[in-house]
Order: structure tokens, then sequence, then C-alpha cells
């Protein structure tokens, strides 16, 4: 495992204990850091990626599909990224990987400012794509969990708050590509990801125990002082440790967590892609109150992030993450046939609200289940399972609509999907987890 050089060490030692003078502790500064930088991923990309495809299919005429393509490329892409991600993680700290990924994604927005035909796009959203991922959800998820244990889902919800604070930046991005043009957007994305997104990243520390601080920021009990076994995995005070990759590949939690968590992306992929359409071709609303209406998700997930944080801190995450499975099933139902504004409203809350109260679960589980020294390639496997929600919930609503000529049926089909997959988080509570053998003293 490498670690950082000694004077670096130092550096960050003192800049640790600096900001955390005046009692602020400071993974808290971490959690504003990453939020930062999920808003710029946010506003840049993440949510404003549609913008993108309105303006590439005017200029280009590219047809949906080949757009569309792009994006299921870029789900492919984290699956097959994660694994090799969670190792880089381990080896090299959130830190250097961030900034790297800051770098690729900034060039691969400058080679994006400059396509000319369809694979000149593709290659271009793959390195941005890949940029992205090292900068973004794995490695700022990785960061909190080594920092936070008893407040770990209100430092994972915060941070990923930023993400939804982005979504509603989007209308910023537009403006740019009314004024400027998508090309010189692409360019004021990049510099931004240099200008703002580097110094952010710089907050982005390990682990606590490097810079003399505690998890949480409070001192262990004399009989909790953290202990390690020969191949490094934290002890418990119970005598338990930390679950290996391998070992927790063999339980049946990290499958069902899996799969629950993939079954919810189905609905969450779905309406992402196909909301405005539908509010607009099958409801008649205007193409603008569609858009306008849509802009309720990421607000309303915002309102849900930052309630998840201590509601799963202080209950069962796993049956939060089942009642949000839920209502997530009642919400496209409930979409798929209501036909005024207050209904629509009224489900998309019920939907943005479930969607934002159960994302923060969704890592803080897997934590708390398998532990933190391997947390990096167990949620970086996991992702493997998680693209088929991504990938699979939008082409079956498509693909319904293109067959049928309404969305009702695939969003049926979605929400059984979704109440199938609450099934996978009630089977899976917290697992055994093994006896550690302490590392022999010096």
């Amino acid at each position: 495992m490498t670690s950082p050089e000694p004077s670096a060490r130092t550096a960050d030692l003192d800049a640790a204990r600096s900001a955390t003078s005046n009692k602020v502790f400071y993974g808290w500064w971490m959690v504003l850091a990453a939020a930062g930088l999920q808003v710029i991923q946010g506003a840049t990309l993440g949510q404003a990626f549609g913008a993108y495809v309105v303006v590439l299919r005017e200029e280009f005429g590219w047809s949906k599909t080949i757009l569309s393509a792009a994006s299921s490329l870029r789900e492919m892409e984290a699956g097959v990224l994660g694994p090799i991600q969670g190792v880089l993680l381990s080896r090299y700290g959130p830190r250097r990987i961030a900034q790297l990924g800051l770098i690729i994604f900034a060039i691969g927005f400058v080679l994006f400012s400059r396509v000319q035909d369809v694979p000149q796009f593709f290659g271009a959203f793959l390195i941005m794509s890949v940029g992205a991922s090292m900068s973004g959800y794995l490695t700022l998820t990785y960061s909190m969990v080594q920092w936070f244990e008893k407040r770990r889902a209100t430092a994972l919800s915060l941070t990923a708050a930023g993400g939804a604070i982005g979504g509603l930046l989007v209308r910023v991005t537009v403006l740019s590509m009314e004024n400027f043009g998508w090309r010189q957007t692409a360019v004021f994305s990049a510099i931004l990801l240099l200008v703002i997104g580097l110094p952010l990243s710089q907050f982005i520390r390990w682990r606590p125990v490097d810079h003399g601080l505690h998890i949480d920021g409070i001192a262990p009990e004399a009989d909790a002082i953290e202990q390690r076994t020969s191949t490094g995995a934290m002890i418990s005070a119970d005598g338990t440790r930390d679950f290996t990759l391998k070992e927790a590949m063999r339980t049946r939690q990290f499958w069902f967590v899996g799969f629950g968590h993939g079954s919810a992306l189905f609905i969450v992929a779905a309406l992402n892609v196909h909301l405005i359409s539908h509010l607009h071709e099958s409801l008649g609303f205007t193409l603008g109150f569609a858009a306008t209406l849509s802009l309720t998700l990421p607000l309303l997930f915002l309102v849900g992030t930052l309630l998840g944080g201590p509601i799963g801190d202080r209950f069962s995450k796993r049956w939060v993450a089942v009642g949000c499975m839920w209502a997530h099933a009642i919400a496209i139902i409930g979409l798929a046939y209501v036909t005024t504004v207050p209904l629509v409203l009224a489900f998309a809350t019920l939907h943005g609200l479930a969607w934002g109260l159960r994302g923060p679960q969704m890592a803080a589980i897997r934590a708390d289940y398998f532990g933190r020294t391997h947390f990096a390639t167990i949620l970086g496997v996991s992702n493997a399972l998680i693209i088929i929600g991504t990938i699979s919930g939008p082409i079956i609503a498509g693909f319904v609509y293109d067959v049928t000529g309404s969305y009702r049926i695939g969003f049926n089909i979605l929400a059984v999907l979704a109440t199938a997959g609450s099934l996978f988080f009630i089977l899976a509570p917290a697992p055994k987890r093994p006896q550690a053998e302490v590392a022999p003293a010096a």
C-alpha cells in the first residue's frame, strides 16, 4: 500500500490539525469539498447530458439511439472501471485518484468540444466518463467511509447533496450553451474542473489516523484502540475484523444488497431519461413546462438526501431502503396513470424523496456490513451489479413505449422489479463478521 512521502504527510498532518483547531472535525471539511466536486460534476455532465443531447441532435442529426448509447457507455464504463478503481484507491489513496480523474475529465471535455463525427464523440465521451468516475462517486464515498462511522450516513448524504445542487444548476450550463455555444461551454467546463475542482480535491485525505485524528473526531475508549491483523484488516473491540473482497462475495448480503440497489435504479434511470418525454408526449404538457416539472426531482432528491443521513444514522438502513423501494414503486405507478399537475407533483415528490433517502444508505450499509479496510474494492465490484438497473431501466421503458405507444406497461414492469428488489434488502441482515487473528507484536 503506497503512502505519501514524509514531507507531504507532515504538510497534510499540519493542515488537518490546523483545520480542526477550531473544534470542527476535519472530516466535515472533506465533506464540504466532496460536495463541491459533486456540484461541478452534476452541473457540467451528470445532469447536463440531456442538454447536450438536444444540441448535438440539432447540429449533427444523430439519432436518439446513438446519443442514448453514450449514456449506456458511461454506465458500462463505471461497471468495468469500478473493481480496478477500488484497487487503485486502496493502493494510492483517494486524493491522487481524484486529482488524476479531474485532469482526465478536463481533457475529455476539451476533446469533446472538437468532435465532428460519431467515433470522435464516443472517444471523447469515454475519456470524460473515466475522469468523472475517478473523481466522483466511488472515490468520494471511499473517503467518507474512512473518516466517519457513527455519522457515516450523514456524511454520505451531505456529499451526495452536491450532485443534487449540481442538477439544479444545469440551467446555468444551458444558458452558457445558448449564449456561447455548446463547444465553448465544454471548454468552460474543463477550465472549471481544473481551476475549482483541483483545489477542492486538495482537502481530500486518506485516513484520519495518518493525520493524528480519530474516526468521527472522537477518541476511542482504551479497549477499543484500533488494531490490525497481519494482513492489515481492522479489528473491532469484539475481536472480529473487516471482510476481504472474497469473503464478502461469499455472503448473500453482498449479492442481495447489490441486486436491491440495482433494482432501485431501474426506476431512477428510467425516469431520468423518460420523464420529460412522458409528461410532454403522453400527458400533453408543453416541453418547457414538462422540463420545469422535471426539475422537482433534483430538488426533492436534495431534500431527501439531507434527511437520509440523520435517518440512516438513527434507524436501520436496511429497512429505510425497503420503505424507499416501495415508495419508488408506488410513485412510478402513479406517474403512469395520473394526468393532472397536482397528482404528477405528488408522485414526483414521493419518488424524489425516496431517491434521496435511499441513496446514502447504499454505501453506508456496505461499510457497516463489510468494514472499511476493503471497502473500495467491495463497492467497486458491486458496481457491476448496480449497472444492471441503470442500463436496463431506460431500455425497458423506451422499448415498451415503441411497441405500445405508451409508458404505462413499461412503468408497471419497473414497479414490479422495484417491489421484488425490496425483498433483497429484507433478506440481507448484517452478516456475521469473521474472527480476527491479531498481528504478532514487533
